[in-house]
């Protein structure tokens, strides 16, 4: 298998913008995806999701737009236009034919450059994600646990505030805040724009040019993103959902970064326990057993450190039996590695997923500003197949070692019954209980390792 990074061009804009452009002529389309560097690192302790409100209101009127108009022009164009956030960018993406390349920067830019950040929007955005939030409550805490989990591993770190907000934050946040992020947080030297598609490199780069060069810097550097301190220990946390017939649990603990150098051999290993149906993690808790429908691992690596978690659910009675086969399963994988044949059969699967994820423009785009973000270099894709055929039995070991962690040193999340699943939850060390109907993602007096009462 063959995947490399197609010929691109890298400029710098006299003011800091860094802009990609990829020719790609197979099919008459542009995409674009243009970061933000901060994203929630700029939301203030007390106003976590004030980034994503944001990034909503970049396409609720832009310019001389309103909402509506704005996303008339989109939709009349066949295009897409969408923006989010996450704990260390702020992104807008979207896709039109190639004759629309104009106006598509002339939307970003009036997006980026010209936002209304209109206060009525700003109202009925915060409304719609609370109402998310309670439903997702209501129906299904499954979509919640990693925000639960993350508040409780990682405490007063960035990475531990909910980048979408809690009902609480984002009740609180008003167009004052919206405006001051604004005026903090965007600006050129921040800006990575990625353009990939049917383009004509050299007028393109003059369009971009002419729509961002007069953008001026943000008045101050991002903020630097601390290193999250190791998890040690085991604790638990009960989110009490009365009456509900599942627990819904989490475990996890601080993993590793974007710039890890053994990422081959950790897809690998990860694959191997909890990456695809029959990881040993799902067979252990789906097939074997019954006693849950499914269950997967997964890394979150951003510059630091971000989260090693797995998640699965059972039946409340078995609440028990699953947490403590999910930790055997875990400890059996620090015990026992992985075989040369195990890692056959991941690195297959894993070489037939690949290509699928870097087939379009739009793939080639996000990758790319992946790659310009953390700084990662265009090995990061061109060596990644080597590297993959390269893992051995002791590159996969000394991954087990290094990011997987002990049993007996891991945060654990349970949604479900307390009044049913606390005596099996606190098997698992001390617990700490808060319901589910509470307005944070935290209880407020417990902080990253440190427990006050």
């Amino acid at each position: 298998m063959t995947v490399r990074i197609p010929e691109h061009e890298r400029l710098s804009l006299g003011n800091g913008v860094a802009l990609i452009l990829v020719p790609r002529r197979d099919v008459p389309l542009v995409a674009f995806n243009a970061v933000l560097r901060g994203g929630g690192l700029g939301d203030p302790a007390s106003r976590p999701g004030l980034a994503s409100l944001v990034a909503g209101l970049l396409e609720k009127g832009a310019g001389e737009r309103s909402a509506y108009a704005f996303a008339d022009v989109v939709e009349g164009a066949g295009g897409s236009f969408g923006a989010g956030t996450g704990p260390e960018a702020l992104t807008v993406r979207g896709q039109f034919l190639a004759r629309d390349q104009r106006l598509m920067l002339e939307l970003l830019a009036d997006a980026l450059l010209r936002p209304m950040l209109d206060g009525a929007e700003l109202e009925e955005l915060a409304a719609r994600q609370i109402e998310l939030i309670r439903a997702a409550k209501d129906s299904d805490p499954a979509e919640l646990i990693g925000t639960y989990g993350r508040a409780f591993l990682f405490g007063d770190h960035p990475y531990g505030r909910p980048v979408f907000g809690s009902e609480a934050s984002l009740a609180a946040i008003g167009r004052d805040d919206v405006l001051r992020y604004y005026e903090g947080q965007f600006g050129a030297e921040r800006l990575i724009l990625v353009l990939a598609g049917d383009i004509d490199a050299d007028s393109l780069a003059r369009m971009a040019a002419d729509s961002f060069s007069r953008w001026p810097r943000t008045p101050a550097p991002p903020p630097v993103l601390a290193r999250p301190r190791a998890h040690t220990g085991r604790r638990a946390l009960l989110v009490d959902f009365p009456g509900s017939a599942q627990t819904y649990f989490w475990i996890g603990s601080v993993g590793v970064d974007k710039r890890y150098p053994r990422r081959a051999a950790l897809d690998l290993v990860n694959t191997l326990f909890g990456g695809r149906f029959t990881s040993l993690l799902n067979s252990e808790l789906r097939i074997k057993s019954g006693l849950s429908y499914g269950a997967r691992s997964s890394f979150a690596r951003g510059s630091v450190p971000g989260e090693f978690s797995l998640r699965s659910f059972a039946q409340t009675e078995n609440t028990g039996r699953a947490l403590d086969l999910a930790l055997r399963t875990l400890e059996r994988l620090r015990h026992e590695g992985v075989s040369r044949e195990m890692l056959d059969s991941a690195r297959a699967y894993t070489l037939g997923q690949y290509p699928l994820g870097l087939e379009t423009a739009a793939d080639w785009a996000a990758m790319l500003a992946e790659i310009e973000l953390y700084g990662l270099g265009r090995s990061y894709v061109d060596d990644y197949p080597a590297q993959l055929a390269a893992v051995g039995v002791a590159e996969a070991q000394a991954v087990i070692e290094e990011a997987f962690p002990p049993a007996d040193s891991v945060a654990i999340v349970a949604i479900g019954d307390a009044s049913r699943i606390r005596g099996a939850v606190s098997e698992y060390g001390t617990v700490l209980q808060m319901a589910l109907t509470d307005p944070e993602f935290s209880l407020p007096w417990a902080s990253g390792d440190e427990i006050r009462p």
